[in-house]
């Protein structure tokens, strides 16, 4: 390559601009000149690098991903409670996975554990409902053995997978999105294909629990955060407006092992029924209803009652069926063997309690709605009664129906329990889904995330 002196555009090459490659070289005053401009060259080459290099760092950092740990909260209302649902989302990229409406491009300044929220219309965060997907269908359409000696009996207002009605919407046999059962004749029955939350207006909450940094961008799969907030689950736990949801029919109250619980529970079982962080989740939920010197009913106890150790002066009683892990409850200041499913009535006055707790228990009750009538008359007025479940229990004393529910839709199930038993207003529901499962916990490798809870609450009316 010639590296001789340059010349203007268009100047013709002259005497001082040696055509022949092999005079490049020449001795004395022009050797001197190609080797000042061969240096000359030599730095611009170099400078250009430098700027090309400066170039590509600056755009590597502008094609980073911000990583964070964020919770987003969904709050709707259904006829008969107010709901909120949360979700933890672990290494959200803010540039490349979507968020519901200016939540994505709003995030990117919040710091951690401040709180920004956005309100949508019924329709907009979710597909809004449409009449056309609500369908009639014949009986024969709906697919009731799902698996050898297994059969499906709908009920209404009951969800269900859509595979199960293929054959009258033509969606694929492996459809798992839901659809709801609406009413039935006797050679038809009615579905309605729209998302669970169609009708309803959201209001959508976002905390960025921790920022993780930014990493070069990779390809890679995005999460649309607003539908996998909004998936399987919210909206199931709600009611139809116009009848209840029929959870009661046949015999939902039958249980596998229907011996004396007296006899089932007669050897302790010194165990944790959901993992740490879950149990960190039901005492964060019971400490908003806490006071100090406040009298507590803990209902179906056990060896903990999962109340948080810095609030003084709480008398807490624990009602339970053995007495060697009440004995072991350092937080309760009495303990009464009772089995509630035998004897549904309380023994204690009108008014004694200012709140009242069940712990991953409401799943073994026989007659629950006399138990909800008789906490409802135990408690002060407007004191609170929390129930709190997991997605783990004991099979053989669970009732027939709680095994058979979507979890979302026991949610409604337990709401059901605070409304028939005619004692309760003020219903308020929240879910928890998606932390980390505790890296110690025997389960970690099998189930990275830690066991869902769900909880509800509600208001004793006066008596």
């Amino acid at each position: 390559m010639h590296l001789g002196p340059a010349r203007a555009p268009g100047e013709p090459r002259g005497a001082d601009q040696n055509p022949d490659p092999k005079q490049d070289y020449l001795p004395g005053p022009k050797r001197e000149f190609c080797v000042m401009d061969i240096k000359l060259t030599i730095q611009k080459q170099a400078r250009s690098v430098r700027r090309r290099a400066a170039g590509t760092a600056e755009e590597l950092a502008m094609h980073k991903s911000q990583l964070a740990s964020v919770e987003v909260s969904l709050d709707w209302a259904s006829v008969h409670a107010r709901h909120r649902d949360r979700s933890v989302f672990d290494k959200v990229d803010f540039s490349r996975d979507p968020f519901p409406g200016a939540l994505g491009a709003r995030l990117a300044a919040v710091e951690h554990g401040v709180s920004i929220r956005e309100e949508f219309a019924a329709g907009v965060m979710v597909s809004g409902f449409d009449a056309s997907a609500v369908r009639t269908l014949k009986r024969s359409q709906f697919r009731r053995r799902i698996a050898a000696g297994v059969e499906i009996d709908p009920h209404v207002g009951r969800f269900y997978p859509r595979g199960l009605v293929a054959a009258g919407t033509g969606d694929d046999p492996a459809d798992r999105r839901p659809f709801r059962y609406l009413d039935e004749e006797p050679e038809v029955f009615c579905v309605d294909l729209n998302h669970p939350l169609a009708k309803f207006p959201v209001t959508v909450d976002v905390q960025v629990i921790e920022r993780l940094g930014a990493r070069a961008e990779h390809s890679g799969r995005c999460r649309d955060i607003g539908h996998d907030l909004a998936d399987d689950g919210p909206g199931f736990q709600a009611a139809l407006p116009d009848r209840d949801t029929d959870f009661f029919a046949g015999t939902p109250f039958a249980r596998i092992d229907d011996g004396e619980d007296e006899q089932f529970y007669v050897m302790p079982r010194l165990v944790d029924h959901i993992d740490a962080m879950a149990r960190a989740q039901v005492t964060d939920i019971y400490t908003r209803f806490l006071q100090p010197g406040m009298k507590v009913l803990d209902l179906m106890s056990s060896w903990h009652s999962h109340l948080p150790a810095d609030v003084e002066d709480l008398k807490v009683l624990g009602l339970g069926m053995n007495e060697e892990e009440l004995d072991r409850n350092e937080q309760l200041s009495a303990r009464l063997v009772h089995d509630l499913n035998t004897r549904p009535e309380l023994p204690f006055t009108k008014s004694e309690f200012d709140l009242a707790l069940c712990t991953v228990s409401v799943e073994y009750l026989i007659e629950p709605f006399d138990v909800f009538r008789e906490v409802a008359r135990v408690l002060r007025p407007g004191g609170h009664f929390v129930v709190t479940f997991s997605d783990r229990w004991f099979p053989p004393k669970a009732i027939r129906l709680w095994p058979e529910l979507h979890a979302f839709e026991r949610i409604g199930l337990v709401i059901d329990y605070f409304r028939k038993s005619g004692g309760f207003t003020g219903l308020q529901t929240e879910s928890i889904r998606g932390l980390a499962r505790p890296a110690d916990d025997q389960y970690a490798r099998m189930r990275p995330h830690a066991d869902p809870v769900f909880a509800v609450w509600g208001r004793a009316k006066p008596v």
